[in-house]
C-alpha cells in the first residue's frame, strides 16, 4: 500500500509547469518531510498526492487508485489534505461541526463518529474550544480544528502544509505527539515545511526539491551534511548543524543528542589530559 508517482509532471492552465518528471513512493505508515524553497514544487505536489491536482503527464495512484479515476472528496478518504491557511479550509459554525462534517458526509455511524471527535478533541487539545466557532479563536489555534477535521475521517495517508508556521513550542510538541499518534496507528504523515529543526527531530526521510524536481530522497545525516543538496535546493542546516559548523567542531553533528555527546566526551578527554 502506497501513493505512488510514476513520471508526474504539472502544469497549471496558464502554463506554468510547476512539477517535472517526479517519481516517488511514499509506503503506509511513514513519516516524510518534504523541503525546499519557495517555488520548488512541494504544494503542488503534495496536492497531487490527495486529488487537488490531477497530473498533466503520468500518473499518481494511491493504494494502487488512480486520481485521476476518482474524485477529491473520494481520495479524500485515502489521502486527507490539511492546507497551509486553514480559512481556507473552514467552513461551519463551530469547531464540533467542523469536525463532524466529513464523518457525516460518509455516512458513518454516529457513535463512531462521537468517539472519533472525542479522540481527535483530546489529540488536538481543542477540548475548551469544541463549541466555539473557529474564526472567534487564535489562528494558531485554528490550525489545529483543521487537523482534527482530516483526523476525523482516518485516512491511511495525512498531508501537512508548513503545519508548525506561527506555532509555540507548546503546539509544536502538541504536532509532534500527534504525529507520533498516527505513526503508531499506522497512517502515513506527509509534511511540507521550512521548519528544519521540525525535520530533524521529527522525520527519518526527507525529500527535498528545486526547481520543480526531487533532487534528493534519503535520511537527515545524507541531507544535511550533503553541501552540494543544502545549495542547490537553498535549504538551511538545522540549528544544532549551524552552530556546529560555524565553530568547526563537526560538520557531521545535526543532532542535538550527538552535540551532547561530543561535548561531553570532549569534556572527559580534556579533564584526562
Amino acid at each position: 500500500m502506497a501513493i505512488k508517482f510514476e513520471n508526474v509532471s504539472f502544469s497549471y492552465p496558464n502554463g506554468f509547469t510547476a512539477n517535472k518528471n517526479l517519481n516517488l513512493v511514499i509506503n503506509s505508515g511513514e513519516r516524510v518531510a518534504i523541503i525546499g524553497q519557495n517555488g520548488a514544487g512541494k504544494t503542488t505536489a503534495a496536492k497531487l498526492m490527495n486529488g487537488l491536482y490531477k497530473p498533466s503527464i503520468g500518473s499518481v495512484t494511491i493504494d494502487g487508485i488512480n486520481t485521476k479515476e476518482k474524485t477529491t472528496a473520494q481520495i479524500a478518504r485515502l489521502a486527507g489534505y490539511v492546507f497551509q491557511n486553514p480559512d481556507d479550509q473552514i467552513f461551519n459554525q463551530s469547531v464540533i461541526n467542523e469536525i463532524e462534517y466529513m464523518p457525516r458526509y460518509f455516512k458513518i455511524e454516529k457513535n463512531k463518529i462521537n468517539k472519533c471527535v472525542d479522540e481527535v478533541l483530546t489529540l488536538t487539545e481543542l477540548g475548551e474550544y469544541k463549541n466555539a466557532n473557529p474564526f472567534d479563536i487564535p489562528y494558531s489555534i485554528r490550525k489545529f480544528v483543521t487537523i482534527a477535521a482530516v483526523m476525523a475521517t482516518k485516512p491511511k495517508y495525512i498531508i501537512l502544509d508548513e503545519p508548525t508556521a506561527g506555532q509555540d513550542y507548546k503546539r509544536i510538541q502538541i504536532l509532534k505527539n500527534i504525529i507520533s499518534h498516527l505513526h503508531t496507528a499506522g497512517v502515513a504523515v506527509i509534511v511540507i515545511t521550512h521548519d528544519m529543526d521540525f525535520v530533524i527531530e521529527t522525520f527519518q526521510r526527507i525529500i527535498v526539491m528545486a526547481d520543480k524536481h526531487i533532487i534528493a530522497d534519503n535520511t537527515p545525516e545524507n541531507i544535511f551534511q550533503n553541501d552540494e543538496i543544502i545549495k542547490k535546493s537553498c535549504i538551511s542546516r538545522p540549528q544544532i548543524g549551524q552552530i556546529t559548523k560555524k565553530l568547526n567542531i563537526n560538520d557531521s553533528i545535526i543532532f542535538r543528542s550527538d552535540l551532547v555527546n561530543f561535548l561531553q566526551k570532549d569534556s572527559k578527554e580534556y579533564h584526562n589530559e
